[in-house]
């Protein structure tokens, strides 16, 4: 047995489906951030900086293009012999039928990974938050604090606060009550989905709840802790945090990465983000080009301008073309002439020449009012736009589409074209 104090549990198996036709063939902590990063690569740079040297990743949607791009975790020094990154899918066996159907229950469906490490702690990570932590720091709080549960929290906006799970706590930071996505919340100080369990009082937990369907951590297995009376403390972070769920946080927290003074550093050197790479071709920038604050990743090639934007590893930007205020993912292409406002255009994109993106005033979404609900116009990956079309505000296009499907040559604002059958 290879006993480590404190292991850390990632679970990176949801679809986030809140960012539409940019998740339909990936989960969301493979989406592509800030360039040349995945979201996944904030948790799993926070464990390595933090000493925290063995990580069990949890999959399940769309798993193929996470699990190639964690690999054996040699960018993250996760490549070990005792420890290291583990992706952990669910599976079959003669007392469960496989999938995770819940935070928690996806923890508990791995108790046996956990305890061949013997760990007296056990670190609980979300795949999809933008942020940087020292969890060993968190640690110490907690055992300072003799605690068996100590959650990472941060004060929301109170009108913000009924998306999450809400704690209130004493003078002493001991929470003395817990609200889920409450209606009417008690506090601001919101959980950030960051847990730290005493591994015996976690484990006791998951095997008294294991029958509960659809078993997750803030509905039953906190609620369980807090009606047994355990201590519970508030671990309260004052850092950067985003939960990029929606296209508007997404696209707002790319935006952030360009501020003049960025609120999020990603050149900081003691605490560097570490990603997969395959080692592109520099960035070539023409002498007709204009580039204005804002990320250019490697293996690009700028002939047109670029304001206000983050550009990924690979994109090609023709003559002429105008993006502003937009995240374009890698291997796009935009062609010439074209502008782009506001748009949000994924990996390998094929936006025709002459075409207007982001055109016009906001209009509600024909399609999904849930998911689309900004002024961004939002281009899946290996869609293809043809010349000389123009695309709206709050729009979703998805597939390899053509003249016909654009009357008079225009996507109205609030409209879609998605296209299911054209990208396997």
């Amino acid at each position: 047995m290879i006993k480590k104090e404190m292991i850390a549990m990632l679970l990176a198996g949801g679809q986030g489906s809140r960012l539409g036709v940019l998740t339909k063939n990936v989960a969301k902590p493979a989406v592509s951030f800030g360039g040349k990063y995945s979201i996944i690569d904030f948790p799993l740079s926070n464990c390595i900086n933090s000493g925290v040297d063995t990580v069990g990743v949890l999959t399940q949607y769309q798993p193929l293009r996470l699990n190639a791009h964690i690999g054996i975790g040699i960018p993250w020094d996760l490549d070990r012999n005792r420890g290291g990154v583990t992706v952990l899918q669910p599976y079959e066996s003669q007392s469960d039928t496989g999938f995770y159907s819940g935070t928690a229950n996806a923890i508990y469906q791995n108790i046996a990974y956990i305890d061949s490490y013997a760990p007296e702690y056990v670190l609980i990570l979300s795949g999809d938050h933008i942020y940087k932590m020292d969890y060993e720091v968190m640690l110490e709080y907690h055992k300072a604090m003799n605690a068996d549960l100590t959650i990472a929290a941060m004060p929301v906006p109170i009108e913000e606060a009924s998306r999450f799970g809400i704690t209130v706590t004493d003078e002493h930071n001991r929470i003395i009550d817990f609200q889920e996505k409450p209606k009417e919340p008690k506090s601001n100080l919101a959980s950030m989905g960051i847990y730290i369990f005493t591994w015996k009082v976690l484990r006791e937990a998951l095997l008294r709840n294991r029958d509960v369907p659809e078993c997750d951590f803030g509905k039953h297995i906190i609620p369980y802790l807090f009606n047994k009376k355990n201590p519970i403390y508030a671990y309260e972070f004052n850092g950067y945090w985003k939960d990029v769920g929606t296209l508007q946080s997404y696209w707002q927290s790319n935006m952030e990465l360009v501020a003049i003074i960025p609120e999020f550093n990603l050149y900081e050197e003691y605490w560097k983000i570490y990603t997969q790479t395959d080692n592109p071709a520099p960035q070539y920038i023409s002498a007709d080009s204009v580039v204005e604050r804002s990320i250019i990743s490697e293996g690009c090639e700028i002939h047109g301008e670029v304001h206000n934007s983050v550009i990924g590893v690979g994109v090609r930007i023709e003559k002429g073309a105008v993006v502003e205020n937009s995240i374009i993912m890698e291997d796009a292409v935009i062609g010439e002439g074209t502008t782009v406002n506001m748009a949000i255009i994924a990996e390998d994109a094929v936006i025709g020449k002459g075409c207007q993106i982001g055109v016009g005033e906001y209009a509600p979404s024909v399609y999904d009012q849930r998911v689309y609900s900004s002024e961004l116009a939002t281009i899946g990956e290996r869609t293809v736009i043809p010349d000389h079309v123009r695309i709206g505000r709050n729009t979703a296009v998805y597939g390899r589409t053509e003249e016909k499907d654009y009357p008079d040559g225009l996507l109205q604002s609030g409209g879609a074209i998605i296209k299911e059958d054209d990208i396997i």
